[in-house]
């Protein structure tokens, strides 16, 4: 009987080996690339759809193709989705959208969304994240808490709360984006950086609520972004904080008439001027002017805004391993979209 139990034990250990080892050595057994079509000519009709036959901890990354159609489905691509990038067909026709607000039904601000994205190191390019909801209170169109996202040449549509940066520790990155709101429509604890994107006020509002969590260097990070409002938009602050150590920076930014000459709010709570950090440097525009700024807030130095780059915004502690600029993406990258 013993020898029998070893002889058992002997077998399980080497099925069980063996199935680790299929599950790491031979990654081309998995499907790594999906296209969904509107019109059927893809692998799916709709996207969440595909995201539900991605495999969690891909061994290799994964691309969907989103072919030009409007898909009105909420979607949510897990935190064992790691690696997964969404590449639309164009941005203006490659349309995500759905119409959830908080207080319908049991909807909170917090599942509200349209789209939410937890799976790490992911990336979304050419598509249009849009909350349809209407004016109706908090409403988003992004639920991003993954860590090192990447949206590049993307549009975000919708009043409040259009977009939240989730993740006390997540790390996400928007370049060449449209995002546009009416209240607080940037908002969260994440530290990201909004790179040549047009920021669009609807409304006589705040733009961000950072809710940057204490110890942290970096909240929101404007460099190169133009700020632009609605013909009927007279007062428009950059910031208010969502929590006490919030931290929002403007660099070199375009910033309109409508930019109240105080720029920041202190969400009604004197004692959050002392822990705040609200900061500009070298911004344009008529709402640019600093002179009549409230007095705790910041304006850069030539020698501070050096530390406003990605790769020490982005740098993290506590790893062995090099951090990699996954903030980069290749511009000659081709797609099956390249040649339409």
């Amino acid at each position: 009987m013993g020898n029998y139990k070893k002889i058992w034990l002997v077998f399980l250990f080497l099925l069980f080996g063996s199935y680790l080892y299929s599950q790491t050595a031979n990654p081309k057994q998995y499907k790594y690339l999906f296209t969904v079509a509107k019109d059927g000519s893809g692998d799916f009709n709709n996207i969440q759809d595909a995201i539900n036959a991605m495999r969690a901890y891909p061994l290799a990354p994964i691309t969907l193709y989103i072919k030009n159609g409007v898909y009105n489905e909420k979607i949510i691509l897990p935190a064992e989705n790691t690696d997964v990038s969404f590449i639309g067909e164009s941005v203006d026709k490659t349309i995500i959208v759905f119409s959830d607000y908080s207080g319908l039904g049991k909807l909170t601000t917090f599942t509200s969304y349209t789209a939410k994205i937890s799976g790490n190191r992911f990336r979304a390019e050419n598509i249009t994240f849009q909350n349809a909801a209407g004016p109706v209170g908090q409403a988003l169109a992004l639920y991003v808490d993954a860590d090192k996202a990447v949206f590049k040449n993307c549009k975000f549509i919708g009043n409040q709360d259009t977009i939240f940066l989730s993740g006390e520790s997540a790390r996400q990155y928007f370049d060449n984006c449209y995002i546009e709101g009416t209240t607080d429509f940037i908002f969260g604890p994440s530290t990201a950086i909004f790179k040549n994107c047009t920021i669009h006020c609807k409304a006589n509002s705040y733009i961000t609520a950072a809710n940057t969590t204490i110890g942290k260097k970096f909240g929101f990070v404007f460099i190169h972004c133009n700020i632009s409002a609605d013909s009927n938009v007279t007062k428009v602050y950059l910031g208010r904080p969502w929590r006490a150590y919030a931290k929002t920076v403007f660099i070199q930014c375009n910033l309109p008439l409508q930019i109240v000459p105080a720029g920041w709010s202190n969400w009604n709570n004197p004692e959050n001027e002392k822990t705040v950090f609200y900061a500009e440097y070298n911004n344009a525009g008529k709402g640019s002017v600093t002179s009549h700024r409230v007095k705790w807030s910041h304006v850069l130095s030539d020698i501070e805004v050096k530390k406003y780059n990605e790769e020490n915004i982005f740098s993290t502690l506590n790893t062995t391993a090099p951090e990699d600029k996954w903030y980069l993406i290749p511009a000659n990258e081709k797609t099956i979209f390249s040649n339409n």
